[in-house]
């Protein structure tokens, strides 16, 4: 058995696996390259697995984050998860890796311990995303920031009606909207969308999000909210630019807290980021918590340092 069917295995066994390193969602984003892992084994059962997202530039091979996984890393069972059990497990996965010019991966929350990287030469960088644990609505609402409670989300709701939905090509227009009205090229194409909202779709991970002005109709935000069994993530967002002072963006990402709560009952809403400033700042009046996470990298190539440098 080859190690990418031995992974696949492996996702079908483990229940807290998050969602970006379900095999049916590596097949899905990685786009322009190809996915395999390392694996580690005890017996006959594998307890560890590092997924990569292998690309090729000229005749530079290197491992890459593919577009909307948010996280990826090393992945242990839980009872792996201690010093001095995963210290060597950590070591078999990185001996497991191929020849590379370069590598870089944010790893997802178990994988908090990158010492053996750093034994081997890695950096690391601390990333933050905003995690929203989620107690009763009442309590929800009494920790929005005060302007959020008592008048953002109030004013968007008197000019916007929120829905829920397929409509997929209504997302991605608008979405895109603000992108196209600054001559930027749109994050994604729209037949990687439509490839990973079917995989989504498929197994039930995500919904549509969308709020459209009470009196002409026009669509004012868009959010996209996917998940696993402990945690809805809100992948993506957007706004009409001429529209956004409604403040229906914030309207929608309260309803998909509700949504993430209420209907599909998880424990978690985790704003998949951001360390952008502004972004940021809506993150936390929302009463979300920091989550670290490590960004591990590490270039081989000297010809690979100065170009990415030079292109920098």
């Amino acid at each position: 058995m080859s190690n990418k069917d031995a992974y696949r295995d492996f996702c079908q066994t483990t229940s807290d696996l998050p969602l970006f390193l379900q095999d049916w969602y590596l097949d899905a984003v990685c786009d322009g390259g190809s996915w395999d892992a390392a694996i580690v084994r005890k017996g006959k059962a594998v307890v560890g697995v590092l997924p990569y997202f292998l690309k090729q530039k000229l005749h530079w091979r290197y491992v890459a984050m593919p577009p909307l996984a948010k996280m990826m890393g090393p992945f242990l069972l839980p009872e792996y998860r201690a010093p001095r059990r995963e210290i060597p497990l950590l070591n078999e996965l990185i001996d497991q890796l191929p020849r590379l010019a370069a590598f870089q991966q944010d790893f997802n929350y178990t994988a908090a311990d990158w010492l053996p990287f750093y034994w081997r030469g890695f950096r690391q960088t601390t990333r933050y995303s905003y995690v929203l644990p989620l107690a009763k609505m009442e309590k929800l609402r009494e920790n929005l920031s005060p302007d959020y409670r008592n008048n953002k989300l109030p004013k968007a709701a008197a000019q916007v009606k929120v829905h829920t939905g397929n409509d997929l090509n209504l997302f991605f227009r608008v979405h895109n909207s603000s992108f196209e009205r600054q001559g930027l090229e749109a994050p994604v194409a729209f037949d990687f969308l439509q490839r990973l909202d079917q995989a989504l779709a498929d197994h039930r991970a995500r919904e549509i999000f969308w709020a459209t002005d009470l009196k002409s109709g026009a669509v004012h935000s868009v959010a996209y909210l996917v998940w696993d069994k402990q945690s809805a993530y809100y992948l993506m967002a957007g706004d009409d630019p001429a529209l956004r002072a409604s403040g229906a963006g914030i309207l929608l990402a309260w309803e998909a807290i509700r949504y993430t709560k209420e209907t599909l009952g998880l424990a978690a809403f985790d704003f998949a980021g951001s360390m952008i400033r502004p972004i940021e700042r809506v993150r936390r009046q929302f009463g979300a918590v920091q989550k670290p996470y490590f960004r591990v990298q590490k270039e081989w190539s000297m010809a690979w340092k100065v170009g990415k440098a030079l292109l920098r």
